[in-house]
């Protein structure tokens, strides 16, 4: 109980928000809510759900191997994710081996991961928060390169995102119509491992899901436009992660604890409503 009354503790919550670790914290997690929002209803319309899973683990070696050789975690997390999303891209093309090569990449990944952790006796907090999130090592400079990922992200984002929506909602009309869904694949795989490996210094490599599926799941349980979908989304991202943030700041426990249980309440709502339409539609009255 005594822990249960420290999540709640909104005094020492309120100090905290003084110090500039903790605003910058808040900074790096608004962006990473927006770009994930936005990517988050075409990762649940593209089916990449375990996509977004498996290019999580190579971040987490990347940023493992960063720590290793003393260079910036968020500069080897998004090799990693980069790497993985390109792996993604180009090895499964074909819907029929997408799931074996996302298995294949996510094992390699881990694996690779934990060993170069093994390698690093020292930095346990940082090896944890790895896989957990950690605001305290988000740093001025970690700002400004997660916004400047994020800003990049976007631009290319507004750039294809009619051609990746129409590819995602109907793929094969869409290749019938032209449009170049063998590199709109590749490239969308690698919007998503940039914003995956931006989730590594908030909700870390294992939960980062939280963000980058489960609000376009929500979005989507009660609107079938995409644009409210997108909207809905970030709202959602941004409720999950400024919160989780917060939450987590007097109890000092991990953030990704409280994104996620913010997270899946969201869904859950969403999915009751969405219910709640669908059975109040099924019996209305057809108009004669």
């Amino acid at each position: 109980m005594e822990s249960l009354s420290k999540v709640f503790d909104f005094d020492t919550m309120i100090d905290l928000l003084g110090y500039p670790f903790v605003q910058q914290a808040l900074l790096a997690a608004a962006a990473l809510g927006l770009v994930s929002g936005c990517l988050a209803p075409l990762v649940v319309a593209r089916k990449m759900s375990f996509a977004v899973h498996g290019t999580a683990e190579l971040a987490f070696t990347g940023a493992a191997a960063a720590l290793l050789v003393g260079a910036s975690v968020g500069v080897g997390a998004l090799a990693g994710a980069v790497v993985a999303a390109l792996l993604l891209g180009l090895l499964g093309q074909k819907h029929s081996e997408r799931d074996s090569v996302i298995g294949a990449i996510l094992s390699f990944g881990l694996g690779v991961g934990v060993f170069l952790l093994w390698l690093n006796p020292e930095r346990t907090a940082n090896k944890f928060s790895l896989l957990v999130g950690q605001i305290v090592g988000v740093d001025s400079s970690d700002v400004l390169l997660l916004s400047g990922s994020a800003i990049v992200v976007l631009l290319v984002l507004a750039f294809v995102y009619r051609p990746l929506l129409f590819a995602s909602v109907d793929p094969d009309v869409a290749t019938a119509r032209g449009v170049p869904t063998r590199v709109l694949t590749p490239l969308f795989a690698v919007l998503v491992g940039v914003a995956t490996a931006l989730g590594v210094y908030t909700v870390g490599a294992l939960l980062v899901l939280a963000l980058m599926v489960t609000p376009g799941a929500a979005a989507a349980r009660v609107t079938a436009s995409p644009v409210r979908a997108t909207v809905l989304a970030v709202l959602f991202a941004e409720v999950a992660v400024l919160g989780g943030i917060l939450l987590s700041l007097a109890p000092g426990a991990p953030v990704s604890a409280f994104v996620t249980i913010i997270s899946f309440v969201i869904y859950l709502v969403c999915r009751a409503v969405g219910a709640r339409r669908l059975a109040q539609a099924s019996r209305a009255p057809v108009p004669a």
